[in-house]
């Protein structure tokens, strides 16, 4: 009697854990960037650090099922991390846009030298699955101190060029899911913080850093 109820026990454990929920992993895609001629003379760009939200800040996926309300979905988590994917998609976007392959991810680089760096803050991020995703980012484009030294040099001399300034601008982005599931809501979150590189990008191609 004894045999069989350890059986049995051991036999509805083993049942429990072949029923657990399998972990589904995610990460933001951006469109590859093409190959390019050598990029020596071409500006370097830094993109990051990137901060997000500390509510968004953890391995797995937040949803908003309401304004106030989150969902914290323990099986579908960051195959990286949201900071860190964020980071690559903007600098993958800027690479496209600006034609150059000088530039790096904060998070996925040991490159110490650029020209300007590209801060990216998160003020919210609000994904609804089935709906839609917006996305409220701040971002600061700060040259480097080599750069504003040298150019603050030259300009001494020809005064025709302005010195680099910090440039800060906002980006207020609606995407909506097309399509149910969370595959559908991660892709959405990647043409979001793809049209936020697009909105640094045309910031980049005006007149101030030509």
């Amino acid at each position: 009697m004894k045999y069989l109820f350890t059986s049995l026990l051991v036999a509805l454990v083993l049942g429990g854990c072949s029923s657990s929920p399998k972990t589904s992993y995610y990460r933001l895609t951006a469109e590859p960037v093409p190959s390019m001629p050598d990029a020596s003379s071409t500006m370097r760009l830094m993109v990051g650090p990137v901060t997000v939200p500390s509510a968004m800040d953890r391995p797995q996926l937040v949803t908003h099922s309401n304004r106030d309300e989150v969902q914290i979905h323990e099986y579908q988590r960051w195959a990286g991390s949201l900071k860190s994917d964020a980071g690559r998609v903007i600098a993958s976007n800027l690479a496209r846009n600006l034609g150059t392959s000088n530039v790096w991810n904060f998070s996925q680089s040991t490159q110490a030298q650029f020209d300007y760096q590209v801060l990216i803050d998160v003020q919210s991020i609000e994904s609804a699955p089935g709906e839609d995703v917006v996305l409220d980012v701040l971002w600061t484009i700060r040259p480097s101190t080599s750069r504003t030294k040298n150019l603050s040099g030259a300009n001494a001399n020809t005064d025709t060029k302005q010195s680099p300034r910090v440039v800060t601008g906002r980006s207020l982005i609606r995407e909506p899911v097309t399509g149910a599931g969370f595959d559908a809501l991660v892709a959405a979150q990647s043409r979001a913080f793809n049209q936020v590189g697009s909105d640094i990008s045309k910031r980049f191609l005006s007149d101030e850093f030509r």
